[in-house]
């Protein structure tokens, strides 16, 4: 079991090195190995976030590529090690520890619900935040790294989420960019390099600038297809491509991109998956629904029976799981330094079950259809926690 590092060697420090390099400030210690001032450099600091590109997978799969041969080093991403603990990090720059956010499933006690965080929908289905009558930037109160810089600032996305609800709540005073398609990312990231214009004719901006872009499709093809499989590796292809095509054409705009991600993929088999269903005992210790990630499920336990939860899982599952206090995990520094969010401990439960090897545990509510997925991440492996940190300039 690997722990993160926010000490000098994470995407929590990376943050904290953009942050400062565009003029903020931010309490975490900056990324060593990579200064602040020299990113403040660059015109133009791009931070490009991979979905699902694993450190060990990219060499792996691609040694010789544009990426892999950009590498700078390794960096860890934080615990749970998944899209919306470390995508709410890239976009406030702080730990989950401080921004509160667990997993796929978040347990909000002001709004008394399990929630689809990213989606901003209950679990067990509804309408969105706002259709609800609830502010989502009142809700998370976070400061979105965009206003804690001092210069001009970009968020490009997919249109399909660019204007969510959660991505309005953290893109603060950014500019939102929509895209549809990887040629189309890297479209519309040159237009703003290269305003006017969209080729290389033109001339770049010069005011320094801050560009946060995010792409999705690696991840949603490892978790149907596996992060393994031949779709995956093909799509990698078409990445480093698109990347090599978007350097040529930035070329001359003092350009400085970061490619990075949120987390990395570990591809599981049915033989991995543990049911709740199946282990009714330990169901019906219970309040609440498994939380967090099926590799990292938080659990909210009875008072009246945390003894027989406890003794289940360390006799019937001993073999599968590991059943570590969510209180242990804080103090131990999985979640990152600082001053806790003021719901955190709302938002870990009492215990959290960290599945053996490729092992995930999911349970499913009424009228909530099974959803497979080869791919998975949220443990604590290399795999899944180590992310590359490229270095590109033009």
């Amino acid at each position: 079991m690997h722990t993160p590092d926010y000490q000098g060697g994470g995407i929590v420090n990376l943050m904290a090195s953009i942050i400062q390099a565009r003029g903020g400030v931010s309490d975490d210690p900056p990324l060593s190995g990579l200064p602040a001032a020299e990113l403040a450099r660059a015109t133009n600091l791009v931070l490009l976030v991979i979905d699902g590109l694993g450190a060990d997978w990219l060499a792996r799969h691609s040694p010789s590529g544009i990426l892999n041969r950009a590498r700078h080093r390794t960096l860890t991403s934080v615990f749970p090690p998944t899209t919306v603990a470390a995508i709410t990090t890239y976009l406030t720059g702080v730990a989950p520890l401080q921004h509160g956010l667990t997993g796929w499933h978040t347990y909000l006690r002001e709004l008394g619900c399990v929630m689809t965080v990213l989606t901003g929908k209950p679990r067990y289905g509804g309408v969105s935040y706002r259709a609800a009558g609830v502010d989502p930037t009142m809700l998370f109160q976070q400061t979105p790294v965009f206003d804690r810089i001092r210069t001009r600032s970009v968020i490009v996305a997919p249109h399909f989420i660019a204007r969510s609800d959660f991505n309005r709540a953290h893109a603060g005073r950014a500019e939102m960019v929509g895209y549809d398609g990887l040629g189309d990312l890297f479209r519309q990231t040159l237009q703003v390099l290269r305003p006017r214009s969209r080729w290389k004719r033109s001339r770049p901006a010069n005011h320094p600038a801050y560009l946060y872009l995010y792409w999705p499709a690696l991840d949603s093809i490892g978790h149907a297809q596996g992060i393994e499989s031949a779709a995956a590796v093909a799509h990698l292809v078409e990445i480093e491509a698109a990347l090599a095509e978007f350097m040529t054409a930035a070329a001359g705009t003092d350009t400085l991109l970061l490619i990075c991600a949120d987390h990395g993929q570990i591809d599981t088999t049915s033989a991995d998956n543990i049911e709740l269903a199946d282990h009714r005992e330990l169901a019906d210790c219970l309040l609440l629904p498994l939380c967090g990630e099926p590799r990292a499920a938080f659990c909210y336990v009875r008072a009246s029976r945390a003894r027989v939860f406890e003794e289940y899982c360390q006799t019937e599952l001993k073999d599968r799981v590991n059943l570590i206090p969510s209180q242990q995990l804080l103090e131990n520094g999985f979640f990152g330094c600082g001053t806790p969010h003021p719901r955190f401990m709302d938002r870990i439960g009492d215990y959290c079950l960290l599945p053996h090897g490729a092992g995930v545990i999911r349970d499913h509510l009424p009228g909530e259809t099974p959803h497979v997925q080869i791919g998975v991440h949220g443990g604590l492996s290399e795999a899944e926690l180590e992310v590359p940190l490229c270095v590109l300039t033009a």
